[in-house]
């Protein structure tokens, strides 16, 4: 059986599986009868691109084998700690998204092609930390302010993802947010206003760290990783797209709860 590695984002951790990513998928995402149910976000990861000695990889071999019934191993951790920091850009291969009852939706990476977007963002932030910020930043730009060494606040890799505003993103005052699934519209109409009204901070913070899960739904283009060299894409489909090829896993993107 093929011994597979992939990054988990919640919660961090670099871990060999001989499951493929849609049995992985369902198996983080479901578990046994002692984990909760969950959504599962990860990346498969080419080891041959990883840097000399970023992993003990050396028992790897002897952990991750099948069991005594012949079923393959679900999962051996390799690392829980700053993991994200020693994996560079060009050794993930794909993300996985897992709705909380175990389908999958796998994205490739693409390279950062800029849009036509207005002044304002809603980032998700997922590793190393996980924030809820608005900015005036695109996420090329976000991707330099965070991993910025001068700054001093900063982190050498960063994984997040563009959530959608609806009419606030151009009218924060008084813009529609009914069909927002977000907790405390009040208080992200208000980050976005203090925003508007300038004085040289790009972010603002509107949730410290995530609670629960993220509704895949409200993803908006899709999620990005990045760090000073640059920054990946990883598009999630056009709606057209997700209702004809990946119907199932949509309606349970859809019903997912979340924050």
């Amino acid at each position: 059986m093929t011994t597979n590695f992939y990054l988990s984002l919640i919660p961090e951790a670099l871990i060999a599986s001989m499951l493929t990513p849609e049995e992985f998928g369902l198996y983080y995402a479901i578990g046994n009868a002692k984990r909760s149910r969950g959504q599962a976000v990860f990346f498969s990861i080419d080891t041959d691109r990883l840097p000399e000695g970023a992993f003990d990889l050396s028992t790897v071999a002897e952990r991750c084998v099948p069991h005594g019934d012949g079923a393959p191993k679900r999962s051996v951790y390799i690392a829980i700690y700053r993991v994200l920091e020693r994996i560079p850009r060009e050794a993930i291969t794909a993300l996985h998204l897992a709705t909380d009852d175990g389908r999958v939706l796998t994205l490739e990476p693409t390279e950062y092609a800029p849009g036509a977007t207005g002044w304002s963002h809603l980032y998700q932030e997922f590793c190393p930390v996980s924030p809820r910020v608005v900015s005036t930043l695109d996420p090329a730009g976000f991707t330099r302010f965070i991993t910025d060494q001068e700054q001093p606040v900063h982190v050498p890799r960063i994984v997040f993802a563009e959530l959608t505003l609806g009419a606030l993103a151009q009218n924060p005052a008084a813009g529609a947010a009914d069909d927002l699934p977000y907790p405390n519209v009040g208080h992200l109409r208000d980050c976005l206003i203090e925003l508007a009204d300038g004085g040289g901070k790009p972010t603002k913070t509107v949730l410290r760290q995530m609670t629960q899960e993220v509704l895949f739904r409200t993803v908006s283009g899709g999620f990005y990783v990045g760090d000073s060299t640059g920054i990946t894409t990883f598009a999630l489909p056009t709606l057209d797209a997700l209702e004809r090829e990946h119907y199932a896993w949509w309606r349970s993107a859809q019903s997912t709860f979340g924050q």
